[in-house]
């Protein structure tokens, strides 16, 4: 008979990013991050703040600590919410279950008393006024007043995968009202070293634009080498 797993299993050696390194995160736009990171990075879109109202912060970063639930669990959730560091977003895999809720108000006000700065899941959320209330910054993926189990199997401080996209604890996670990019641990610093050139390159941009810049000059250069041709409709 294969042995049962434990109810909750904690990893107590995670690796966490510096200082300095979440602090290089701050503000930062995620589609910034996606074009450091070869236009990837973020989780299916099916993930959204849960406020649309204005009344929560909008921008959240800080290393993942991952709390591998499974459908219908939060047990590990809970988990997280014991050991979590002041800064740390919470990220609650619910493997894509949709039928019940993966956090409610009381959690998020939690949450907050701790000193976490965000909560990101694959699963739904309730209490919606309540959330507002507490303050703290969440993304999911819908509202579902059904409430979870906490029984387990759970395992927190490892990775999952949430949304499209393996989290593992310590990675970066940065989100805002277009989404939530995870930045893999070992790839922190080489992203962290190429937002300088991308805000110049985003902001020149920008600013062509308002000025009235609409060409696409590499198709012209196509067209003109070769590589795009005209045709006419009946060929």
């Amino acid at each position: 008979m294969i042995e049962e797993p434990k109810a909750l299993t904690i990893c107590q050696d995670y690796p966490r990013p510096t200082q300095r390194q979440i602090d290089a995160f701050a503000d930062v736009p995620t589609g910034f991050l996606c074009d450091a990171m070869g236009g990837q990075g973020a989780l299916g879109p099916q993930v959204t703040p849960v406020d649309l109202t204005g009344r929560l912060p909008i921008h959240a970063h800080g290393p993942a600590l991952v709390a591998d639930n499974g459908p219908a669990e939060i047990l590990a959730t809970m988990g997280a919410l014991h050991i979590a560091q002041a800064g740390d977003v919470i990220v609650a895999a619910m493997h894509g279950h949709t039928g019940c809720a993966a956090a409610g108000d009381r959690f998020c006000g939690m949450m907050r008393n701790k000193g976490v700065a965000g909560f990101v899941t694959d699963g739904p959320m309730r209490d919606h006024a309540g959330i507002l209330d507490a303050g703290l910054p969440a993304w999911c993926t819908g509202l579902s007043p059904n409430s979870p189990y906490s029984n387990g199997p759970g395992r927190v401080g490892f990775g999952a995968v949430v949304a499209g996209r393996h989290i593992e604890s310590g990675d970066m996670i940065v989100a805002d009202r277009d989404g939530v990019v995870v930045v893999p641990f070992a790839q922190i610093d080489a992203v962290i070293a190429q937002l300088d050139a991308i805000k110049v390159l985003e902001n020149q941009l920008d600013a062509k634009v308002q000025g009235g810049f609409c060409e696409m000059t590499r198709i012209a250069l196509m067209l003109e080498d070769g590589t795009a041709i005209w045709q006419n409709r009946d060929k």
